[in-house]
């Protein structure tokens, strides 16, 4: 694969056309690329932004190498992309992130095995194909536990909580139907939820992004908090696992890397997602880089941006349930307190689907709990205040 930078005037194609892509393509417009996008929705968020949409199905070879022929170089915006298609662009186009990394991130036995291989923790696990080995297991892991599906869920989906060793069969029952391939995970006593964006481009080099604080209702991520409320010692911890995963997987991109901090003082690493992600938004206003600049930059080989904290910041998900609320609280003259810079981002979607993903607001202040009051208080979200205090 050619190591020379893909410069400014050239051609992306970006496969998958979500807020993902949208927010890829207008960071890279700014610095002069043109973009073409495949996705089969006629109004992708992507496809309102980008300077050409190839509407097809992701697994249209004939679509696929359409896109091949426009286009300098390929990146991908979402994970469920059949691997084996990426293998098959690769025969007729440049794509940095290959299909290995890929292939191994959709399936969670793939994953925990390279997270292993690559010398960092992941909470204990057995691989589940019938009801007996996850009686049996269950036995040697004990409870809580939580079964998912291998591969194929997202935001709580293909995943139950076993809080009894009765509630096996169950739990079994409800998910062996979705997918023949089951995890079954020992809960981590943790507190909190962390992730670090990290970055490489073809020559090798990585930086990192500020570790984010993630706090989840209902499954789903609700707000980041930047810096997170760790200490130093946990943050360059955080920092060392998230660079030795981008090295050993041999990285070109953007890799997020989902983490728990144990209250046994241990790091363990919960998911992978090979390209920008939610917990990462904060950096569109609150970085010197945001990671969708850094993301175009490290496909196409060039240098990597400074990756620097600006300012404190909170990001806070708006779903489709929030945004009629949103709307009317941005019309009011007294909207927000003195203390907090606001930016909201919304993805160009129609339909107002609850718990759909609509957009995000940064809350930038030198006080993360001045934003956090203001979410609470603002009651556009129905969020009790004890997910925003700190676990002790």
């Amino acid at each position: 694969m050619s190591q020379l930078p893909i410069m400014p005037g050239a051609h992306i194609g970006i496969l998958g056309g979500g807020q993902l892509g949208r927010m890829m393509a207008l960071a890279g417009s700014h610095m002069g690329y043109r973009f073409t996008v495949l996705d089969p929705s006629e109004d992708a968020p992507c496809a309102q932004v980008a300077n050409e949409h190839i509407q097809a199905a992701f697994d249209d070879k004939h679509a696929a190498s359409l896109l091949a022929s426009k286009v300098d170089v390929i990146t991908y915006e979402f994970e469920n992309i059949d691997a084996n298609m990426v293998e098959h662009l690769q025969q007729h186009a440049l794509v940095p992130q290959g299909s290995e990394l890929l292939h191994t991130t959709q399936h969670r036995w793939r994953e925990k095995e390279s997270l292993v291989k690559a010398g960092v923790s992941v909470a204990p696990y057995r691989e589940i194909t019938m009801l007996s080995q996850l009686k049996s297991a269950i036995e040697e892991l004990g409870t809580p536990s939580v079964l998912k599906t291998a591969s194929g869920g997202y935001d709580g989906k293909g995943q139950v909580v076993i809080h009894d060793a009765d509630e096996c069969e169950a739990a079994f029952s409800k998910l062996i139907v979705m997918n023949q391939q089951l995890v079954l995970e020992q809960f981590i006593d943790y507190e909190q939820e962390i992730s670090v964006i990290v970055a490489r481009n073809k020559a090798g080099e990585c930086k990192v992004f500020p570790v984010a604080e993630n706090i989840h209702v209902d499954n789903i991520l609700h707000c980041t908090i930047v810096p997170a409320r760790i200490s130093q010692e946990m943050t360059k911890k955080a920092e060392n696992v998230a660079l030795r995963i981008a090295q050993s997987f041999q990285l070109c991109g953007l890799l997020a890397v989902e983490m728990f901090v144990g209250r046994d003082g241990e790091i363990y690493v919960n998911e992978l997602a090979p390209r920008p992600h939610n917990s990462g938004h904060f950096t569109m206003e609150a970085c010197a880089t945001s990671q969708f600049e850094q993301h175009i930059r490290a496909v196409c080989n060039l240098k990597l941006g400074a990756t620097d904290l600006l300012t404190p910041v909170v990001m806070v998900n708006i779903l489709g349930e929030h945004v009629d609320t949103v709307q009317d609280w941005m019309n009011k003259k007294e909207s927000i307190p003195s203390g907090i810079i606001q930016k909201i981002h919304f993805y160009g979607k129609t339909e107002k689907k609850p718990k759909r993903k609509m957009g995000h607001l940064n809350l930038l202040s030198e006080q993360a709990d001045l934003a956090l009051q203001w979410i609470e208080e603002s009651r556009i979200w129905t969020t009790q205040s004890k997910v925003y205090q700190q676990q002790n």
